[in-house]
């Protein structure tokens, strides 16, 4: 569902910026350290979590201003999504849906955002978190209850994780807190199963191209869970050692047949958009609209085919593609798109 205004308010290096984006290509180009990766991590504020940046609510404020921040926008059918804080609890989230304050996990049922940033260009040879975090945003634009259950699953883990550190921990307490990661953990398994499954028939359904064809799997996990036998083991490592926070995506090459993390990093690129192009297509699908699409720095390293090639794509699927830059040049292939410039904290028109 496209965005049809976006309004910052001190939010990091703008005092106040309004953008009113058409429905495909919305390109933000400047200067290293215009603000232009700022205007994506205020959109991807609109997604439970923490944002495409990882940042503490307290950063985003904008340094010389009031010590909160808000950003808004209104959306194609109408609705009004907001989200910030105010300077008496800057690591307060406050979340609006229509005007009414809401959960930010009930945001996920008005919207699906995918980002792809240039931390993320070597995803494959990072860590399981850094995997499972892409992982479960992308099961969140097909399954909005994934964010309900990972948030009290995570809750109750790391309460149960401090009263393992205690000398003479409450045992009801400790089984009230297994008891509902249990229930929580298999729900978010089955869903991360069933969007790695959907996704690899999809992506082995991709054209050959300069986007190559990933496969993929969950690994780290086996679906066994005892907590309570289990309490000594996990007091001793000062951490649970078991669920589905243990899992990790493993991702190969098909093309190649070897995993991803040995490919070159033009390769993993590669394997990393086509999976996102693949995902495009199946909430599509699945759902009648595509999620948006947040692309930092996307066409920085790819050579001219792939970058043709990958805007080509984006406007054969549709939907809102957001995307950033130093150069407009290097958007010059991608049709329709509303040009805007970034520098000193505002946004113009191109």
């Amino acid at each position: 569902m496209p965005l049809t205004r976006v309004t910052l308010t001190d939010f990091r290096s703008y005092a106040r910026a309004e953008i009113a984006p058409g429905p495909g290509f919305v390109v933000l180009t400047g200067e290293n350290g215009a603000g232009k990766t700022n205007v994506l991590e205020a959109i991807s504020l609109l997604a439970p979590g923490r944002g495409l940046r990882g940042a503490a609510l307290g950063e985003m404020a904008r340094s010389d201003g009031s010590g909160g921040f808000s950003m808004s926008v209104m959306l194609s059918n109408g609705g009004a999504l907001g989200t910030g804080a105010i300077a008496a609890a800057p690591e307060r989230r406050i979340v609006r849906i229509n005007g009414a304050t809401a959960s930010a996990t009930a945001l996920s049922e008005w919207l699906s955002l995918v980002w792809l940033t240039p931390a993320q260009d070597r995803l494959f040879a990072g860590t399981p978190g850094e995997r499972r975090r892409f992982l479960d945003r992308l099961v969140l634009a097909l399954e909005p209850g994934h964010a309900h259950h990972s948030a009290r699953y995570e809750a109750a883990m790391r309460q149960r994780n401090r009263l393992l550190a205690e000398a003479n921990p409450d045992a009801d307490w400790l089984t009230a807190l297994e008891t509902a990661m249990a229930e929580h953990a298999t729900p978010i398994a089955e869903a991360r199963a069933r969007l790695v499954d959907a996704l690899s028939l999809t992506a082995a359904e991709q054209p050959d191209g300069p986007f190559a064809r990933a496969g993929l799997s969950l690994e780290g996990w086996d679906g066994i869970m005892d907590l309570g036998r289990d309490r000594a083991r996990d007091a001793a490592a000062g951490r649970t050692l078991s669920g589905p926070h243990r899992q990790d995506l493993t991702v190969i090459h098909l093309g190649k047949e070897q995993p991803a993390a040995r490919s070159s990093t033009g390769e993993q690129k590669a394997l990393l958009l086509g999976l996102v192009l693949a995902h495009a297509d199946l909430v599509a699908r699945r759902i009648g609209r595509r999620p948006i699409l947040l692309l930092d720095e996307v066409a920085a390293h790819l050579d001219p085919l792939r970058r043709g090639a990958l805007f080509e794509r984006l406007a054969a699927g549709g939907g809102q593609v957001w995307m950033t830059g130093t150069e407009p040049a290097l958007f010059t292939d991608a049709a329709r798109a509303d040009h805007l410039a970034v520098a000193g904290g505002a946004i113009r028109a191109l």
